[in-house]
């Protein structure tokens, strides 16, 4: 009885059925834990073929062997930058200076601070056979020890020849027997948005990443990266690490030194920014040859003309670059230049953009006469300035005059002012009879629409002095506020001109 049991076992378990001395299969009924009964398939079915590709196009595919070529030749000139400081800090969570508000000024941490070594990593890129290498000024700043690792996996220590924090661009040096690969540099005015780009480094340490995408936009500047700013923006995808490598060409020349990303997450989301190659060329000269870069300065601040400023502050349809601010005891002050200028020319060169111009006044050597062609009320006018040298650190200053009013609400246009307070004056760091201060906008209010924020201060109506809420007041009576209203506003230390207008 027990073998029975155990031949009906083995039957199971083999799922066969021996009749008449004949083995035949059995199709067993067998359960999911889910209590699913799914039945055993004799056989597995014959795997089914994709459909078939059609050749790849003749165009694109000799634009993947480009993008191939182009990797191939510039690669060996791309390098990765590892960088080390030592920083000091406190062995305490949250630092002395957290205790020392609980116990007092002398409280000191167990043992003073701790060294710490901190590293980073970058990218670079050959340019000379004597071992100079572009790169960022952040890449390399304050460093104690740099290394260079090439593509062929040797590794150098190198030098700080220069750094230029305006530009973020920096030179580098490594000592070889002059057998580098050097990358050919090219002319980033003969690239136009839509062409095709690749960017090489180490995003995340990952060296000789090559990413690929086209030029987004050129002369990108208020992106508020760095003080001298013309960019190149691409799509092509750049992360922490890239930082200092080369945007390449479809000819394999280098047309920008990437140098930052847009980005709210700290990785790439598709904005990416680069140093035009011209100005990282002026710079590097400059840095070899005189071991700093002297830059020019006119101080003002300027912004770009809109159609609707145009027509409302009466300028002809020209293209300029329009002055909001004149800086006290400055070149363009002492030529005369004021708020509400349209510069159409700085030395013989036309401006059509504040790039243009800053670039132009800033590759002007201090103590040069310039002429400055611009517009004002209607006329042209060229004022002599004379270039003096850009200071490290500018103070912003105008001169201060008029009397603050009361406070009153513009219900029109949603905004709310008064002369400005005790309040205001610590807060904001203006001065009473500065002008007259916004205390508040409503959302979705022409004010709101113009840009006007709390805690700006209008100086400017319509060209005319505002001293008071009263004198503001007095401007916008009559005016069309469909052509719209210029006001020139300060914020913080800070002015531009900004455009009131009904829809």
């Amino acid at each position: 009885m027990r073998e029975v049991r155990l031949i009906l076992v083995l039957v199971l378990a083999l799922g066969i059925i021996v009749v008449g001395g004949v083995a035949i299969p059995m199709l067993l009924s067998l359960t999911t834990p889910g209590g699913v009964s799914v039945a055993r398939p004799e056989a597995r079915a014959a795997p089914k073929d994709l459909e078939p590709l059609p050749p790849v196009p003749e165009g694109l595919d000799r634009l993947s062997e480009r993008f191939r070529a182009v990797a191939k030749h510039i690669r060996p000139a791309v390098v990765a930058i590892g960088v080390s400081k030592t920083v000091e800090a406190s062995p305490w969570p949250f630092g002395d200076e957290f205790f020392r508000r609980f116990f007092g000024r002398r409280f000191r941490g167990p043992g003073g601070e701790r060294k710490f070594e901190r590293r980073g990593l970058g990218s670079g890129v050959i340019v000379s056979p004597d071992g100079y290498i572009l790169t960022n000024n952040h890449v390399v700043a304050e460093a104690d020890e740099i290394t260079v690792r090439l593509s062929d996996g040797r590794e150098f220590s190198a030098e700080v020849i220069g750094t230029d924090p305006p530009s973020e661009i920096a030179v580098v040096q490594i000592e070889t027997d002059g057998d580098l690969p050097v990358a050919k540099l090219g002319d980033d005015e003969a690239t136009e948005v839509g062409d095709w780009v690749l960017a090489v480094g180490a995003p995340f340490g990952l060296e000789q990443t090559v990413t690929s995408g086209i030029i987004s936009a050129t002369g990108r500047h208020g992106v508020g990266i760095t003080e001298i700013e013309n960019f190149i923006q691409t799509d092509a995808a750049i992360n922490p690490g890239n930082s200092g490598g080369p945007l390449v060409n479809m000819h394999g020349e280098v047309v920008g030194i990437n140098t930052a990303i847009a980005s709210r997450s700290g990785g790439y989301m598709g904005i990416g920014f680069a140093v035009p190659i011209n100005m990282a060329r002026k710079v590097m000269d400059r840095l070899l040859e005189e071991g700093e870069v002297v830059r020019g300065w006119l101080g003002v601040s300027i912004q770009p003309l809109t159609p609707e400023m145009a027509e409302s502050m009466d300028i002809p349809e020209e293209k300029g670059v329009l002055v909001s601010q004149v800086f006290d005891d400055t070149p363009a002050a002492e030529a005369g230049i004021r708020p509400g200028d349209l510069v159409l020319e700085f030395n013989g060169k036309k401006v059509s953009d504040p790039s243009e111009l800053q670039s132009a006044v800033a590759w002007t050597k201090p103590g040069t006469e310039a002429k400055v062609v611009l517009i004002r009320d209607g006329k042209r006018k060229t004022v002599t300035v004379e270039i003096a040298r850009r200071p490290e650190r500018e103070e912003i200053a105008r001169a201060r005059t008029g009397t603050g009013g009361g406070p009153a609400q513009l219900e029109e246009l949603g905004l709310q002012v008064s002369g400005v307070t005790p309040d205001a004056e610590k807060r904001y760091g203006y001065e009473p009879g500065q002008g007259v201060l916004i205390t508040g906008v409503e959302p979705g209010s022409v004010a709101s629409r113009a840009g006007l924020e709390e805690g700006m201060l209008i100086l400017q109506a319509g060209g005319k002095d505002v001293e008071s809420v009263a004198d503001l007041e007095k401007v916008l009576e009559g005016v069309d506020l469909a052509r719209g209203l210029p006001l020139l506003v300060r914020a913080g230390d800070r002015q531009l001109f900004v455009l009131l207008k009904k829809r």
